[in-house]
């Protein structure tokens, strides 16, 4: 018996706003409406059979400091370089977390400042299943 992480949560204070960069990032769409919130994933593909949804859940309470938890993401259909130009076009900054300028991955920030790594590797496909 195992369990798999089916979602993950991130408290912001505009999910609508948010939504909107997370599903052109990600290719998802808002899936769910909950009242708090929004969830993102990929249409038409049932809890646990793709990567994990995005909950986008309202809070008015600011965070303090580095997310103990980040995003990985993988361009797909392009190199890193295409893709963090794509990603700063669609409102992602760079992020300075300490890093020394010899990483493999860029560090940057959605719209709300939550901090996410755009990986080096293309994938060599754009959907699961």
């Amino acid at each position: 018996m195992a369990a798999r992480i089916t979602g993950l949560v991130l408290d912001c204070h505009d999910p609508d706003r948010l939504a909107e960069f997370w599903c052109a990032v990600l290719g998802y769409e808002v899936i769910g409406h909950e009242p708090d919130g929004l969830e993102l994933g990929l249409p038409g593909v049932p809890l646990g059979a793709g990567p994990p949804t995005l909950v986008l859940a309202r809070t008015d309470h600011p965070r303090r400091g580095k997310l103990p938890l980040h995003v990985d993401v993988n361009p797909v259909g392009g190199d890193q370089e295409t893709e963090l130009r794509r990603l700063l076009a669609l409102g992602a900054r760079p992020a300075d977390v300490g890093q020394d300028g010899t990483e493999s991955w860029v560090v940057l920030q959605d719209p709300e400042g939550n901090e996410f790594c755009l990986l080096r590797k293309e994938l060599d496909t754009d959907r699961p299943g």
